[in-house]
């Protein structure tokens, strides 16, 4: 990544050329789903046609996806995709990801990386700096240039229902570590980097994609805790800051005005005080923190365009209505409400980011170079290091771990809705995911079978809980040692309704938490709850005896989980939060490997 004359040239004279039109396009960016399609299907015709009529800067790679669930495609799809699209473009297109994960988040066969909490539980930078690198790599190799990623939020609100394991941790400097690591090792590779959501999600209890979020913190503190790893991205060389849909009362007392439309944020507390000089980029401003304000239709989308280029705002990603959008600022602009050189301003920024990256010179990607780039079996072993690393035991009673490889008991695999008899003795895995269907915890099963092929799996989700309780319940009465793994993540948007009551993504249902409850009063000194995401989850259980996190639902996590219950590996990883009234952040019961 670097910024050469030629590069200066070209981003002037690319800007000298365009007309206001091609300006403001050059403003917005849309998503792209990163699947095959047929050059002349209609759905890539018109993806066509609203690239070139609205002169659009740029795209973010995404996949499909329903009720939270992604429907990851191959790299290689991905590649073709985005060559397609560069190939139709007069001005070479930025294409930007929300690879938090990596490309694992939204690609299959790519490096599987934990959240990032996980790497706050490991307490070593250098493995941030190592996912930043590989991350560039894989990301690079694909064609995306620009990574909306590190999350410079503090969480340090356990309430908080989108943060959550999305963040390095509590702590504000230790999250700065991860942040500064995570940019030093993606620019080693040539990406563009992202912190957000400014000037911090963390202490929040609202989902900024269902509503608007609010800050209630004094400016010390948010000066103290909130700002200080943006401060440390921007000593870093960050690219961008990622501006959040959220009220912060302290930096603008105006409580109708979220930081995203706020002149006092964007250009007084980012660019005047903290000296931020690069790219400025909204949240996805279709998310309803943000277009409840104004509405969903043209007039909203384009007096919200407007808000965020007047508060300092470069880019502006995914506006509800496009075409109301692009109008709303060009018309701004020719009735003097907007200086064009203002427009002027945020378009030599995107120019000159994207000659930053060579894409003045060449624009499409060698997709014969992807099999030697992505997956490679270095990349694969730091994932893993990684998430061995961050497996931390909260609680433990002595008595429980590590688990017994090869089980005695009857021979052979059992089926999920086995009947309990003659299994006496045997090992219990109790799976519990929103949905047994997804993808959730299958490496886990299949990693325990390789252990113990007589230990007995169940699965419940949020369907069959209740149905199920007098199954597990049996069965737990009859094993010798239980595992109960909790799959629960945030996920962007997803709500759950109980009751007539809003509960997190990253929450359990009543119905699996009541069966936990049950599982631990009938066999609590034998059984090991293993949050495969939300550490916070404890909070539920205080009488949990054995207790282990792992901040993620990602397969290096399901790996390493087994590996820690069995002995595997030795454990020594320490939260980088606190669970209020079960444990402090730093906590953490070292165990040697067995």
């Amino acid at each position: 990544m670097h910024l050469d004359k030629d590069g200066e040239k070209w981003a002037d004279k690319t800007l000298k050329s365009m007309s206001l039109e091609e300006k403001v396009g050059q403003m917005f960016m849309i998503w792209s789903k990163a699947q095959f399609v047929n050059v002349q299907s209609p759905d890539f015709l018109k993806l066509r046609d609203t690239m070139a009529r609205y002169h659009l800067g740029g795209f973010g790679v995404t996949v499909n996806f329903e009720d939270g669930f992604l429907f990851k495609t191959e790299p290689y799809e991905a590649a073709m995709m985005i060559n397609e699209l560069q190939q139709g473009s007069e001005i070479p297109l930025i294409i930007a990801a929300d690879f938090e994960r990596g490309l694992s988040m939204r690609l299959k066969e790519a490096t599987d990386f934990p959240h990032a909490m996980a790497f706050g539980a490991t307490n070593n930078p250098a493995y941030a700096k190592e996912f930043g690198r590989i991350t560039a790599l894989e990301s690079r190799a694909i064609g995306v240039e620009w990574n909306w990623f590190p999350d410079a939020d503090v969480n340090s609100n356990p309430a908080n229902p989108i943060i959550n394991t999305r963040s390095f941790g509590e702590d504000p400097q230790a999250v700065a570590s991860m942040v500064k690591a995570y940019i030093e090792g993606a620019h080693a590779e040539g990406l563009l980097t992202t912190v957000k959501h400014f000037p911090g999600h963390g202490d929040t209890d609202t989902d900024t994609h269902l509503a608007t979020a609010r800050i209630n913190q004094p400016l010390e503190h948010i000066q103290n805790v909130e700002l200080v790893p943006f401060k440390a991205a921007i000593d870093a060389g960050v690219d961008s800051v990622m501006i959040g849909h959220l009220v912060v009362p302290a930096l603008d007392p105006d409580t109708n005005r979220v930081a995203t439309i706020s002149p006092k944020i964007v250009n007084g507390t980012l660019k005047k005080d903290l000296g931020f000089q690069g790219l400025v980029v909204t949240d996805a401003m279709e998310m309803n923190g943000l277009a409840k304000l104004f509405g969903f239709g043209p007039e909203g989308s384009a007096r919200a365009a407007v808000a965020a280029v007047k508060a300092g705002d470069d880019m502006l990603l995914l506006p509800s209505d496009l075409d109301g959008a692009y109008e709303g600022l060009i018309k701004a602009v020719k009735r003097g409400e907007i200086p064009e050189s203002r427009i002027d301003e945020s378009v030599r920024k995107i120019l000159r980011m994207k000659a930053s990256v060579g894409l003045n010179k060449a624009k499409l990607v060698d997709v014969e170079q992807m099999k030697n780039l992505i997956a490679r079996p270095d990349s694969l072993s730091v994932a893993q290091e990684i998430a061995d690393s961050a497996v931390t035991l909260v609680r433990s009673n002595d008595k429980t771990l590590p688990l017994r490889a090869k089980t005695v008991g009857t021979s052979g695999p059992h089926a999920t809705y086995e009947k309990p008899e003659g299994v006496r003795g045997r090992q219990l895995a109790v799976i519990i995911t929103d949905d047994s269907r997804s993808e959730s915890g299958r490496i886990f099963d299949q990693q325990i079978r390789r252990r113990s092929p007589e230990m007995r799996t169940i699965w419940v989700d949020d369907r069959n809980a209740v149905g199920m309780s007098d199954t597990v319940l049996q069965a737990v009465r009859e094993a010798e040692k239980v595992v109960v793994a909790i799959y629960a993540i945030p996920s962007a948007g997803r709500v759950k309704v109980e009751n007539g009551q809003f509960k997190a993504s990253s929450d359990m249902s009543d119905a699996p938490a009541a069966l936990v409850k049950n599982i631990l009063r009938v066999a609590g000194s034998r059984t090991v709850v293993v949050a495969m995401g939300n550490p916070y989850l404890a909070q539920d259980f205080p009488e949990v005896q054995n207790y282990m996190c792992t901040y993620s639902n990602a397969q290096v996590s399901d790996v390493a989980a087994v590996k820690a219950l069995f002995g595997d590996i030795a454990i020594r990883g320490h939260l980088p939060v606190t669970i209020p009234q079960f444990a402090e952040r730093g906590a953490g019961i070292q165990l040697p490997a067995k």
